[in-house]
């Protein structure tokens, strides 16, 4: 969609960086049902969260690159209310940090000192951080070419698991793991050899025993002044890919450990914005280890955050303003969960076929008060779109892309 030349709306926007992903979307449909102009901006026009109707206005550019700062820089003089911008994406996230300069003086950015950015997205760094102070996490190396894996590889226990040190777009276009579950030294050196050229660096990590029930989250905002102002626990129920993918099926849950460890994480640094740790119960030592933090955007568990009374987006918002900031940023344990249909189909009939999971279990597991990744009865396009695309794929593997 072609941009306008002037934007006077009664209020600040909401600028979503990269509507074309699910928490893009999440995030732009969340802040319209507070009545927030949402303008977004996406690479791929053609991706089915573009077909939204909660947009004021979508936006093509580059979004993995330094137009999205040109673009940004562009359309930020034709608002008359200085923007709160939602980066939504790890890419984005980066790009705004480094180039926050020239971005401030047409756009609320809410994010901790860059070095805590830079550090905090960076796998390396992060394990690091978190060896030297003390907090859980799994034994881990890093290695970036054959030669440093074949050195590690008499020190390792299988099965381990190999990741990488920042999922990079080529890596996001080419797969949907996260991580790979390594059996033995055969393969360690096959996946690694496959998906080498797609990120820049890995690790090859102690795996914490337990199955996907075992993963927890904690998302949060914390103000400018680094004081938690909304905090909310998920676990996960399956995930898609299974064992080692993104959650398709999640419920919030009281989880303080997981809860005191991610507020100490980010009190640490003096944390700023949107924040999210990832813990896993390790049932072979009843311990809890910090998988990953994702932090400055929207994840994929935001939505159930609102679902269940807590706040993220909006709190954002109105701190960014200075406007008052929400009642709901309380957990109150209701129940809720969060799905990803299309996805858990899949991940259920994986399960089914391995014989751990009965269509019975899996009603029950869908059953009850629910955040939807990407349906909605009010904005079915997206929905419907993302169906179809993937109905054709199966009809037509050789003519979709």
């Amino acid at each position: 969609m072609k941009a306008s030349t002037s934007r006077n709306h009664p209020i600040p926007c909401a600028i979503v960086i990269s509507i074309d992903s699910m928490p893009g979307l999440q995030a732009a449909r969340i802040l319209a049902k507070k009545e927030i102009p949402v303008i977004a901006l996406a690479k791929d026009p053609k991706h089915h969260s573009c077909r939204t109707n909660v947009c004021e206005e979508i936006i093509t550019t580059d979004t993995e690159s330094e137009q999205l700062i040109t673009t940004l820089a562009e359309i930020g003089p034709t608002f008359n209310h200085k923007p709160v911008l939602f980066p939504c994406q790890d890419t984005d996230v980066l790009l705004v940090s480094r180039r926050r300069k020239k971005l401030e003086e047409w756009y609320h950015i809410v994010l901790p000192e860059p070095d805590v950015v830079e550090m905090l997205m960076d796998k390396i760094r992060f394990y690091a951080f978190a060896e030297e102070h003390s907090f859980p996490i799994p034994k881990t190396r890093v290695i970036s070419n054959r030669e440093q894996l074949e050195e590690v590889i008499p020190s390792l226990v299988f099965p381990c698991l190999l990741k990488p040190t920042m999922r990079t777009p080529e890596w996001i276009e080419h797969t949907a793991s996260k991580a790979f579950i390594i059996p033995d030294e055969e393969e360690l050196l096959s996946v690694f050899d496959r998906y080498q050229e797609w990120a820049e660096a890995f690790v090859v990590q102690q795996l914490i025993e337990g199955d996907d029930t075992t993963l927890y989250s904690c998302n949060c905002y914390f103000d400018r002044n680094s004081i938690p102002k909304a905090t909310f626990i998920a676990r996960k129920i399956r995930q898609w890919p299974p064992r080692t993918g993104q959650s398709c099926l999640g419920e919030e849950c009281r989880n303080d450990v997981v809860l005191n460890v991610s507020l100490d994480v980010f009190r640490e640094v003096k944390f700023q914005g949107l924040g999210y740790l990832e813990m896993k119960y390790d049932k072979k030592s009843q311990k809890y280890y910090i998988i990953e933090p994702n932090i400055g955007r929207p994840t994929g568990r935001s939505a159930i955050a609102e679902a269940g009374g807590v706040e993220l987006l909006y709190t954002m918002y109105c701190d960014s303003i200075d406007e008052p900031i929400p009642d709901g940023s309380i957990q109150k344990y209701v129940g809720v969960k969060w799905i990803h249909i299309l996805r858990d189909v899949q991940s259920a009939f994986y399960y089914w076929r391995e014989g751990e999971l009965t269509f019975k279990q899996w009603w029950k597991s869908i059953r009850g008060k629910k955040a939807y990744a990407i349906l909605s009865w009010s904005d079915p396009l997206p929905f419907l779109s993302a169906f179809w695309q993937g109905f054709r794929i199966i009809l037509f593997p050789k003519n979709s892309t």
